[in-house]
């Protein structure tokens, strides 16, 4: 199961706030702002992949 977020507005400023709000959130757009038939704007993001890290050294 993929995992996405869906950004709808009606202006595609409002859309466009909305996807950089999920990347400030740490998400990938997938599909930019677009005008749909029905007469709103739509965008996509997924959750970025976690970055592995390496385990810091303890002092001791």
């Amino acid at each position: 199961m993929a995992i996405r977020a869906s950004v709808q507005a009606d202006t595609e400023d409002e859309c466009v706030e909305g996807l950089a709000r999920l990347v400030d959130a740490g998400f990938l757009p997938v599909m930019t702002p677009r005008y749909m038939s029905d007469g709103r704007w739509l965008a996509r993001a997924v959750p970025s992949p976690a970055v592995a890290r390496r385990p810091e050294p303890v002092e001791g």
